[in-house]
């Protein structure tokens, strides 16, 4: 009767009852099943590396009572990105973790005095990284727009032939 309750307000809170069986010490197949369980899942940014989302109370509590999002991207080592992400309904937060949790770099507010978060950095080592979106505090929930820039080198001289046409007309 007990482990009915149990697993019943667990799964209110989203916890599959393969997982709660394993957590009570049940056998080797449960175990088997909770490995297909995801707690945690990132979502995957669209292939043109730009989503509009909203923020929600079902997102990862912050434990400020805000909430975060996250998204998940492959870089590669030398890399440099940018990072922007807006919103007009709450003051936005946005960090880089790469694979094992540490942050890359931070952002409170953009260049512009806003409540937006824009971010630059060079990518250290090839990887998947999380990109977390969110509200400062309690701020609060709401739709934003969130982008990444894959970021190109200037070209010198010798590799686009187009810069010295570009200068001859620019004279």
């Amino acid at each position: 009767m007990i482990l009915k309750a149990v697993v019943v307000r667990v799964s209110q809170v989203l916890i599959p009852a393969t997982c709660v069986a394993i957590a009570m010490g049940m056998s080797a197949v449960v175990v088997a099943q909770c490995s297909q369980c995801k707690l945690y899942n990132p979502i995957a940014l669209p292939t043109n590396n730009q989503i509009d989302d909203t923020l929600s109370e079902k997102d990862i509590p912050t434990g400020q009572g805000g909430f975060a999002r996250d998204y998940v991207m492959e870089f590669k080592e030398g890399e440099s990105v940018a990072i922007d992400l807006a919103s007009e309904s709450f003051d936005a937060i946005l960090t880089l973790l790469a694979e094992d949790g540490s942050t890359v770099a931070e952002n409170d507010d953009g260049p512009d005095g806003s409540n937006n978060a824009l971010l630059f950095t060079r990518i250290a080592k090839t990887g998947r990284y999380i990109v977390r979106v969110r509200a400062f505090g309690e701020t609060g929930v709401g739709s934003f727009r969130l982008k990444v820039t894959r970021l190109q080198p200037v070209s010198s001289d010798r590799r686009n032939p187009l810069i010295p046409k570009l200068r001859q007309i620019l004279k």
